[in-house]
Protein backbone atom coordinates (compact mmCIF):
# COMPACT_ATOMS: atom_id res chain seq x y z
CA UNK A 1 0.00 0.00 0.00
CA UNK A 2 1.21 3.24 -0.62
CA UNK A 3 1.02 6.56 1.92
CA UNK A 4 -2.71 8.49 2.04
CA UNK A 5 -2.83 10.70 -0.71
CA UNK A 6 -4.81 13.88 -1.02
CA UNK A 7 -8.22 13.27 0.48
CA UNK A 8 -8.22 9.70 -0.61
CA UNK A 9 -8.04 6.56 1.05
CA UNK A 10 -4.62 4.65 0.47
CA UNK A 11 -4.31 2.81 -2.75
CA UNK A 12 -3.29 -0.77 -2.86
CA UNK A 13 -0.61 -1.57 -5.33
CA UNK A 14 0.33 -3.85 -8.13
CA UNK A 15 -3.48 -4.25 -9.13
CA UNK A 16 -5.88 -2.80 -11.09
CA UNK A 17 -8.26 -0.61 -9.26
CA UNK A 18 -11.62 1.23 -10.46
CA UNK A 19 -11.33 5.02 -10.28
CA UNK A 20 -12.52 8.26 -12.03
CA UNK A 21 -10.01 10.06 -14.12
CA UNK A 22 -10.35 13.46 -12.22
CA UNK A 23 -9.35 11.29 -8.65
CA UNK A 24 -6.69 9.46 -10.44
CA UNK A 25 -5.20 12.97 -11.68
CA UNK A 26 -5.67 13.76 -7.76
CA UNK A 27 -4.13 10.76 -6.60
CA UNK A 28 -0.64 11.71 -8.38
CA UNK A 29 -0.01 14.20 -6.65
CA UNK A 30 0.91 12.91 -3.68
CA UNK A 31 4.66 13.06 -2.83
CA UNK A 32 4.90 9.66 -1.53
CA UNK A 33 3.89 8.85 -5.83
CA UNK A 34 6.78 10.47 -7.44
CA UNK A 35 9.04 7.19 -7.96
CA UNK A 36 5.88 5.27 -8.97
CA UNK A 37 5.12 3.79 -12.18
CA UNK A 38 1.84 4.92 -12.61
CA UNK A 39 -0.77 3.39 -16.07
CA UNK A 40 -4.95 4.31 -16.58
CA UNK A 41 -6.75 2.37 -18.59
CA UNK A 42 -10.77 2.86 -19.26
CA UNK A 43 -11.50 3.52 -15.81
CA UNK A 44 -9.19 1.09 -14.01
CA UNK A 45 -5.15 2.62 -12.65
CA UNK A 46 -2.78 0.76 -11.23
CA UNK A 47 0.50 1.96 -9.43
CA UNK A 48 3.82 -0.23 -8.67
CA UNK A 49 5.88 0.73 -6.69
CA UNK A 50 8.58 -2.16 -6.07
CA UNK A 51 12.15 -1.04 -6.48
CA UNK A 52 14.20 -1.64 -9.61
CA UNK A 53 17.91 -3.74 -9.17
CA UNK A 54 20.59 -4.21 -11.18
CA UNK A 55 18.64 -7.11 -13.21
CA UNK A 56 15.99 -5.07 -14.20
CA UNK A 57 18.10 -2.06 -15.27
CA UNK A 58 20.72 -4.15 -16.93
CA UNK A 59 18.26 -5.47 -19.50
CA UNK A 60 16.71 -2.55 -19.80
CA UNK A 61 20.01 -0.86 -20.94
CA UNK A 62 20.97 -3.52 -23.20
CA UNK A 63 17.40 -3.24 -25.02
CA UNK A 64 18.02 0.03 -25.42
CA UNK A 65 20.98 0.28 -26.92
CA UNK A 66 20.47 -2.88 -28.99
CA UNK A 67 17.49 -0.26 -30.80
CA UNK A 68 19.88 2.89 -31.10
CA UNK A 69 22.46 1.02 -32.80
CA UNK A 70 20.23 -0.49 -34.72
CA UNK A 71 18.21 2.34 -36.06
CA UNK A 72 21.61 4.68 -36.31
CA UNK A 73 23.36 2.08 -38.29
CA UNK A 74 19.96 1.67 -40.61
CA UNK A 75 19.99 5.30 -40.77
CA UNK A 76 16.38 5.75 -39.51
CA UNK A 77 14.75 8.53 -37.64
CA UNK A 78 14.17 7.82 -33.79
CA UNK A 79 13.67 9.56 -30.69
CA UNK A 80 14.19 7.52 -27.43
CA UNK A 81 11.98 7.91 -24.48
CA UNK A 82 12.66 6.13 -20.79
CA UNK A 83 9.92 6.23 -18.08
CA UNK A 84 7.98 8.76 -19.88
CA UNK A 85 3.88 9.17 -19.87
CA UNK A 86 2.66 8.49 -22.90
CA UNK A 87 -1.80 10.31 -22.50
CA UNK A 88 -4.68 10.01 -23.57
CA UNK A 89 -6.56 12.45 -21.09
CA UNK A 90 -9.66 10.58 -19.24
CA UNK A 91 -9.05 7.47 -21.19
CA UNK A 92 -5.31 5.98 -20.97
CA UNK A 93 -1.81 6.75 -19.00
CA UNK A 94 0.88 4.82 -20.03
CA UNK A 95 4.75 4.92 -18.75
CA UNK A 96 6.62 2.00 -20.16
CA UNK A 97 10.02 1.30 -19.31
CA UNK A 98 11.07 2.42 -22.72
CA UNK A 99 9.36 4.24 -25.69
CA UNK A 100 10.44 5.03 -28.99
CA UNK A 101 9.14 7.17 -31.89
CA UNK A 102 10.19 5.51 -34.92
CA UNK A 103 10.01 6.99 -38.49
CA UNK A 104 10.02 9.89 -40.98
CA UNK A 105 6.31 10.68 -39.92
CA UNK A 106 7.08 11.81 -36.03
CA UNK A 107 7.67 15.22 -35.16
CA UNK A 108 9.81 15.79 -32.00
CA UNK A 109 8.09 15.71 -29.06
CA UNK A 110 8.10 19.32 -26.84
CA UNK A 111 10.73 19.67 -24.26
CA UNK A 112 9.41 20.14 -20.94
CA UNK A 113 7.96 17.57 -18.13
CA UNK A 114 4.35 16.98 -18.68
CA UNK A 115 2.67 13.77 -20.09
CA UNK A 116 2.52 13.38 -23.84
CA UNK A 117 -0.57 14.13 -25.79
CA UNK A 118 -0.73 11.29 -27.51
CA UNK A 119 -3.85 12.81 -29.50
CA UNK A 120 -1.56 15.69 -30.06
CA UNK A 121 1.81 13.96 -31.04
CA UNK A 122 0.77 10.42 -32.05
CA UNK A 123 1.64 7.18 -29.85
CA UNK A 124 5.22 5.82 -30.04
CA UNK A 125 5.67 3.39 -32.39
CA UNK A 126 7.27 0.96 -30.51
CA UNK A 127 7.04 0.49 -26.17
CA UNK A 128 9.04 -1.80 -24.53
CA UNK A 129 7.68 -3.62 -20.39
CA UNK A 130 11.33 -5.09 -18.91
CA UNK A 131 9.12 -7.69 -16.65
CA UNK A 132 11.14 -8.08 -13.27
CA UNK A 133 8.16 -9.02 -11.26
CA UNK A 134 5.31 -8.09 -13.66
CA UNK A 135 5.56 -10.13 -16.44
CA UNK A 136 1.60 -11.49 -16.16
CA UNK A 137 0.30 -8.32 -16.30
CA UNK A 138 2.73 -6.87 -19.00
CA UNK A 139 1.45 -9.85 -21.52
CA UNK A 140 -2.47 -9.16 -19.71
CA UNK A 141 -4.10 -5.72 -19.93
CA UNK A 142 -0.56 -3.49 -20.75
CA UNK A 143 -1.15 -5.00 -23.90
CA UNK A 144 -4.70 -3.54 -24.11
CA UNK A 145 -3.50 -0.54 -23.10
CA UNK A 146 -1.28 -0.17 -25.83
CA UNK A 147 -3.14 -1.36 -28.01
CA UNK A 148 -5.60 1.30 -27.48
CA UNK A 149 -2.97 4.10 -26.89
CA UNK A 150 -2.36 3.88 -30.73
CA UNK A 151 1.28 1.72 -30.27
CA UNK A 152 2.23 -0.12 -33.43
CA UNK A 153 4.66 -2.58 -31.40
CA UNK A 154 4.66 -3.62 -28.16
CA UNK A 155 7.53 -5.96 -26.53
CA UNK A 156 7.49 -7.71 -23.47
CA UNK A 157 11.00 -8.53 -21.91
CA UNK A 158 11.10 -11.58 -19.27
CA UNK A 159 14.55 -10.87 -17.60
CA UNK A 160 14.52 -14.38 -16.31
CA UNK A 161 14.04 -16.05 -19.34
CA UNK A 162 15.99 -14.07 -21.65
CA UNK A 163 13.22 -14.47 -23.49
CA UNK A 164 11.24 -11.30 -25.49
CA UNK A 165 7.34 -11.67 -26.16
CA UNK A 166 7.07 -8.97 -29.11
CA UNK A 167 3.20 -8.35 -30.58
CA UNK A 168 2.56 -5.98 -33.57
CA UNK A 169 -0.57 -3.85 -32.90
CA UNK A 170 -3.04 -3.11 -35.77
CA UNK A 171 -6.97 -2.09 -35.44
CA UNK A 172 -6.35 -2.20 -31.61
CA UNK A 173 -5.43 -5.51 -31.99
CA UNK A 174 -2.55 -7.14 -31.28
CA UNK A 175 -0.54 -10.67 -32.62
CA UNK A 176 2.87 -11.81 -31.79
CA UNK A 177 5.78 -11.37 -34.40
CA UNK A 178 9.32 -12.95 -34.51
CA UNK A 179 10.62 -10.13 -36.56
CA UNK A 180 10.13 -6.76 -35.96
CA UNK A 181 7.65 -4.59 -38.00
CA UNK A 182 8.71 -0.92 -37.21
CA UNK A 183 12.48 -1.99 -37.52
CA UNK A 184 12.55 -3.92 -40.64
CA UNK A 185 15.00 -6.72 -40.56
CA UNK A 186 15.70 -7.39 -36.96
CA UNK A 187 14.66 -10.81 -35.65
CA UNK A 188 13.26 -10.78 -32.34
CA UNK A 189 15.63 -13.96 -31.56
CA UNK A 190 18.33 -11.35 -32.41
CA UNK A 191 17.73 -9.16 -29.56
CA UNK A 192 17.22 -12.22 -27.02
CA UNK A 193 20.55 -13.36 -27.95
CA UNK A 194 22.07 -10.25 -27.02
CA UNK A 195 20.02 -10.73 -23.34
CA UNK A 196 21.42 -13.64 -23.53
CA UNK A 197 24.94 -12.79 -23.48
CA UNK A 198 24.46 -10.54 -20.84
CA UNK A 199 25.65 -12.97 -17.44
CA UNK A 200 28.75 -13.66 -18.96
CA UNK A 201 29.64 -10.31 -21.13
CA UNK A 202 30.11 -6.95 -20.51
CA UNK A 203 28.03 -4.36 -22.44
CA UNK A 204 31.00 -3.16 -24.41
CA UNK A 205 31.27 -6.51 -25.69
CA UNK A 206 27.55 -7.28 -26.36
CA UNK A 207 27.55 -3.70 -28.23
CA UNK A 208 30.74 -4.71 -30.44
CA UNK A 209 28.71 -8.10 -31.20
CA UNK A 210 25.75 -5.78 -32.37
CA UNK A 211 28.03 -3.16 -34.50
CA UNK A 212 29.55 -6.10 -36.09
CA UNK A 213 26.12 -8.23 -36.71
CA UNK A 214 24.23 -4.85 -37.90
CA UNK A 215 27.13 -3.64 -40.02
CA UNK A 216 27.11 -7.26 -41.92
CA UNK A 217 23.52 -7.09 -42.16
CA UNK A 218 23.56 -3.67 -43.98
CA UNK A 219 26.64 -4.82 -46.32
CA UNK A 220 24.80 -7.99 -47.20
CA UNK A 221 21.20 -5.72 -48.04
Amino acid sequence: MVGTPPTSQPIATDQWVSIQWAEYLHILEAPALEEARCYFDSGYMRLEMAPLGALHGRENSIISTLVVLFTTLKGMRMVELTNTTFRKAGLQDAQPDIAFYIGQSFTLPPRDNRPINVIEHGAPQLVIEIASTTLNDDLGRKRLLYERLGCQEYWVVDVEAAQVIAFAIADRRSGQIANSEVLPGLAIATVEEALRRSPTEDDATINRWLLDLFSLDAQGG
